[in-house]
């Protein structure tokens, strides 16, 4: 049935002249929370998780390449390590960018348009990431203080990637499979680290040849190594910009935002046949209709009142706790790599011991990757819809209080003479992370907010988790033995409604019976 039928059989009781909009919008959004599975839904999974890949793959990529640089400029002065203050500034520099991002884009997508916005924050990641790759050292400036600047500037980038890519995913997803389809855009986070960790091992044996021969106080080669690792983070983000600039814009921001119910009526149909849209050029009187605007006014309203304003505070707080542990647990790799032995070497020539150490990291950081993190992801998208959200996140926490209690108060014991239960829980830890509240997290937030608010609200949850890494990242080592970091967090999860099979219009909480107001069209006016 076509949409113009819908309208004529919804409005033959209304007087002439006047439109059921409320009818027509309905109807439309049935269409999209009804649709069967396509190549559509596909295309929008893949453009999404492409990004995430670029994403992680840069994120991570600087914890290979640091030690690289080390030993390639500090070699004179700090025997081949980073200084504290460097090592900080180079980690800390990316969730920074990322916590002023996800902040502003999310504002952005609500204000001027999720597909304006999308592509233009991968944009800033490839140039920073190129701009990374090339950048120089030079009596007035140093070459970390110019990496810290584009980390920044790619980490502004990052940040709009979240609200964006989550946002325009649960847009477009059928009610029935959205969590997994959400998922599967965030599961390629796991996969970005794993690819930045294959690169840096194909890297290194590319120029091992060269490296063994540098001389020991000149490690030129590791200069071409750590380039290409960084460098090639830009090709993923490159395939991916054509595909995110051609997305169309989502039916529910057409409708709710530009007010244009005709036109996203039309871009329905379109997309789900054909993964495009249509520009219908008929003119709309966008400017009668009546529905909830965006303001600060009343956003204040909106979140002003405890039904919503606790949800909010429920998806940032959970975010955070999440991201304190998440960063946090990085501190311990170096003893699992050690564990299971691709720790550091010391018992060659010291070409040898660096090139085996870099390599080392490498393979230890694929191993705890495939060993926890990976497999975290498969459970979270084979449970997500038919288990639900909150049981994820739920019995996720609570699995990394009782692990992170175990090796926090157990830390000492545990290392000197149960290496191997650590390792365990450590692998246990990631898991239970990726499985529950590193996917959530991200998902609940893209779901349970108005479409006028959804990717700002997005942004202010996934804010808050940057501010819990960076909080991890300079303060880590006074928490790094102390467990229970989340005792409190099942407590937040009361608060946070489970989204599962539900409509993101019933989870705005907001009357969709009477969202657009009553009018009379006026005379010789199109209808909408």
């Amino acid at each position: 049935m076509s949409y113009e039928t819908k309208e004529i059989h919804s409005t033959s009781s209304l007087p002439t002249g006047a439109v059921d909009l409320n009818a027509r919008r309905r109807a439309a959004l049935a269409e999209i929370d009804n649709a069967k599975f396509s190549w559509f839904h596909v295309k929008a999974c893949a453009v999404a998780g492409v990004g995430f890949f670029t994403d992680a793959y840069d994120i991570f990529a600087i914890n290979l390449a640091a030690g690289m640089i080390g030993y390639v400029y500090n070699m004179q002065s700090h025997k081949g390590a980073l200084t504290p203050n460097q090592d900080l500034g180079l980690k800390i520099a990316t969730p920074v960018g990322t916590f002023i991002g996800q902040l502003l884009f999310g504002w952005l997508a609500d204000v001027v348009g999720r597909k304006k916005m999308y592509g233009l924050e991968l944009m800033v990641i490839i140039i920073a990431t190129v701009g990374q790759a090339v950048a120089g050292h030079a009596p007035a400036i140093s070459i970390i203080g110019v990496l810290v600047f584009w980390r920044f500037i790619m980490g502004i980038g990052i940040g709009g990637d979240y609200p964006l890519s989550a946002t325009i995913t649960s847009e477009f997803a059928a009610t029935r499979i959205r969590g997994r389809m959400m998922t599967a855009t965030f599961w390629s986070q796991g996969w970005g680290q794993l690819g930045a960790a294959l690169v840096a091992i194909s890297s290194l044996a590319a120029f091992k040849t060269q490296i063994m021969n540098d001389p020991v106080d000149n490690a030129r080669h590791l200069d071409f190594v750590w380039r290409l690792i960084i460098g090639l983070g830009a090709v993923p983000g490159g395939v991916a910009l054509y595909f995110r600039l051609t997305l169309p814009e989502t039916p529910r921001f057409t409708m709710d935002v530009e007010r244009n119910i005709k036109q996203a009526a039309t871009d329905v149909d379109a997309f789900l046949q054909t993964g495009a849209y249509v520009q219908d050029s008929t003119p709309a009187t966008v400017a009668t209709l009546d529905v909830p605007k965006a303001s600060w006014k009343d956003f204040r309203n909106h979140f002003g009142q405890w039904k919503h304003g606790k949800v909010l505070f429920g998806t940032a707080w959970s975010w955070f706790a999440l991201d304190i542990a998440f960063y946090g647990l990085g501190l311990n790799s170096s003893i699992i790599f050690n564990a299971i032995g691709y720790g550091t070497v010391t018992s060659g020539t010291a070409q040898y011991n660096r090139y085996h150490t870099l390599f080392n990291n490498a393979v230890g950081n694929i191993i705890v990757t495939c060993a926890g993190l990976i497999p975290g992801f498969w459970a979270a998208f084979a449970l997500i819809d038919s288990w639900g959200r909150k049981p994820l996140q739920l019995t996720g926490f609570i699995g990394l209080t009782i692990t992170l209690c175990c090796m926090g108060f157990g830390y000492d014991k545990l290392k000197e003479n149960a290496v191997g239960a650590f390792v365990f829980l450590y692998c246990l830890t990631n898991f239970l992370q990726n499985y529950g509240p590193n996917t959530t997290t991200f998902v609940i937030p893209g779901e349970i907010f108005p479409t006028r608010y959804r990717s700002t609200a997005h942004g202010i949850s996934a804010a808050s988790g940057k501010f819990g890494a960076i909080v991890a990242q300079i303060i880590a080592f006074k928490l790094k033995d102390r467990g229970g970091k989340n005792a409190f967090v099942k407590h937040i999860l009361e608060v946070i409604p489970e989204t599962k099979g539900k409509s993101l219009e019933e989870l705005s909480g907001e009357d969709q019976d009477n969202f657009v107001g009553n009018h009379e069209a006026p005379a010789g006016a199109n209808r909408v």
